[in-house]
């Protein structure tokens, strides 16, 4: 089984650090972890994907929230989460496949980032499936290099939106619980 959850912390330094050695030294098997600011720049959100069987995962949720600066430890359901992933891949070409590799990047919807004689960089934002497809397209060319940023995802309202309600002046934002009827892209990058 695979979790994902959705953790607001103190934008402090080391926090990040802290989540991650608390889940290593447990053993838990994480997925990816993806970290960046939120709409409160003093709060950062954490996208922690783990899998393991249901008794581990809600032991993960349980230690991950008695660390000091976690404001909030949020499971998401993946039918119930606008979900994305990006990739920048660099590969190489030989003067004679420039044409196809070019076509083939504008049929994979790939941005092109960078290009040189011999190679060019390309973005891809989406779900995981967009992303092995365009990996999966470009292997027949040599993949010089790649980075992935893992998954972030955020909880939906029943109209699409991100699920986030003030709680007073400037205290932290809750997520609304409970599965989102009518939503059939699960895990595509909805935005």
């Amino acid at each position: 089984m695979k979790k994902i959850l959705s953790i607001l912390v103190r934008n402090r330094p080391g926090v990040l650090s802290h989540v991650a050695g608390l889940v290593t030294r447990r053993g838990y098997n994480v997925e990816s972890i993806a970290a960046g600011p939120t709409e409160n720049r003093e709060i950062t959100r954490i996208t922690l994907v783990v899998k393991g069987e249901e008794p581990v995962l809600d032991q993960v949720t349980k230690q991950i929230r008695k660390l000091i600066d976690v404001i909030k430890v949020e499971p998401i359901p993946h039918e119930a989460a606008m979900t994305g992933e990006l990739a920048l891949i660099t590969v190489s070409f030989t003067p004679e496949k420039k044409s196809e590799i070019m076509s083939l990047i504008g049929l994979l919807g790939l941005a092109i980032k960078h290009i040189e004689r011999d190679s060019a960089t390309v973005m891809i934002a989406g779900s995981a499936q967009s992303i092995d497809t365009a990996i999966n397209g470009l292997s027949p060319f040599h993949i010089k290099a790649m980075a992935r940023t893992g998954l972030v995802a955020l909880p939906l309202l029943e109209n699409g939106s991100p699920a986030w309600r003030e709680q007073g002046a400037g205290g932290p934002r809750e997520p609304r619980r409970g599965p989102v009827p009518g939503h059939g892209h699960h895990g595509a990058c909805r935005g």
